[in-house]
């Protein structure tokens, strides 16, 4: 009832007090009787500074009287501690250092491959064997010359130590024998050359060549490829404004597209040679790869860590706005009612690294913070609000 009565009693004096007609004031203007126009213009002035109480008086009876205020709506979150790993994200290559082409140390016509694609092989198995050129009879000659030339040797020796003899004759039966032996042993270390061993256990990735070809070293001979696929590891290239931080050990996630595939691993190495080119430096991270999946070659997506602060304060970087002189600010609540009313008041922060939507924030919260998320750009400071509710920031 008081309301109404309020808007009743507005509305009658803004009736009663209306302008006078103009052509009262028209006509005390004509007359040019100055006293007379003062005296109108101070009724006036009166009957304004009426209207304006009247009119004051109403608005505070509405504030008093509406529930229905039109406030902007905005929901809050009170930022909490929490552990924060930044990250560096980074390309590379998967890489093996046992992934090589065998070829052939001496020529000759392969005479048989003693594997195939897909097999696994073991340091030293025989993989394919070569003729030798002739040179099994070369040895089976030798070792008929040998003979006789150790009994030359062995008998020239005796005869020698008896005192019977000539020295020249008991050296040259020595050398003769020596020499042999010798000439023996190479021929031989050329014969193992015919038989081709693997260099290191892994998998027969791909056979070049077919019994009866003639081959001999040198690029285009090829025999086969063998890869291991244990031992793999990536290779990439990191800008040199992180040299300080990062370091040996450090965690990294790599993620392969093609594999739809994410991995945990540790830098195993990292350079110490900046490259003038392209400013950067080498690191290496070695990749668990017990199915043999990961092969050479495929590209992954690395997030190499090198920050951590295990109590960071994190907000969105969409409440962040900055004013002219270059500051970062915030808005947070003061002055909040049980109602849900508040007022909003901008906080000047200062921020630190950034990971995705999330950005850190290096300027210390009082515990019990509320800043505003939902409705931060539309807000101004000192403006009046509405916490439609509070909400727990998700990270």
């Amino acid at each position: 009832m008081k309301y109404s009565y309020l808007l009743i009693t507005t509305f009658i004096i803004l009736t009663s007090c209306a302008t006078p007609p103009e052509s009262s004031v028209e006509a005390i203007i004509q007359s040019g009787d100055l006293s007379k126009m003062r005296i109108k213009k101070k009724e006036i002035e009166t009957k304004q500074k009426e209207i304006n109480t009247t009119l004051e008086s109403l608005v505070t009876a509405i504030a008093t009287y509406d529930t229905m205020k039109r406030l902007p709506l905005v929901t809050t979150f009170v930022p909490k501690a929490t552990l924060f790993d930044h990250y560096i994200e980074l390309q590379g290559n998967v890489s093996t250092k046992k992934n090589v082409l065998v070829y052939p140390e001496i020529p000759g016509i392969l005479k048989r491959i003693r594997v195939k694609e897909g097999q696994k092989v073991y340091k030293g198995s025989l993989l394919a064997v070569l003729s030798d050129g002739g040179i099994s009879d070369q040895i089976a000659q030798l070792e008929t010359q040998t003979k006789l030339a150790k009994t030359t040797y062995e008998r020239q020796q005796k005869l020698w130590e008896q005192k019977i003899g000539s020295e020249i004759e008991y050296l040259n039966a020595e050398t003769a024998y020596y020499a042999n032996i010798n000439a023996i042993k190479q021929l031989k270390s050329q014969q193992a050359k015919t038989r081709i061993v693997a260099p290191f256990t892994g998998i027969i990735d791909d056979v070049y060549k077919e019994e009866g070809m003639v081959i001999a070293p040198g690029q285009g001979s090829e025999l086969l490829r063998i890869i291991n696929l244990d031992d793999m590891y990536i290779d990439a290239n990191v800008p040199e404004s992180y040299i300080s931080s990062v370091r040996k050990g450090k965690h990294v996630e790599i993620y392969f597209p093609i594999l739809s595939k994410t991995v945990e691993a540790t830098l195993r190495h990292v350079g110490s040679y900046v490259n003038p080119n392209n400013r950067t430096f080498k690191v290496e991270i070695q990749i668990p790869n017990k199915n043999h999946d990961i092969k050479p070659n495929l590209t992954a997506k690395l997030k190499i860590n090198d920050y951590k602060n295990e109590k960071a304060i994190l907000i969105p970087q969409s409440i962040i706005s900055e004013n002219a002189n270059g500051e970062q600010y915030i808005y947070i609540i003061t002055d909040k009612k049980t109602s849900g009313e508040a007022i909003v008041k901008r906080k000047i922060i200062e921020t630190g690294k950034t990971q995705g939507d999330i950005i850190e924030v290096l300027t210390p919260f009082p515990n019990g913070l509320e800043i505003i998320n939902e409705g931060a750009r539309s807000v101004t400071d000192g403006q009046s609000v509405k916490i439609l509710n509070q909400t727990t920031l998700k990270l």
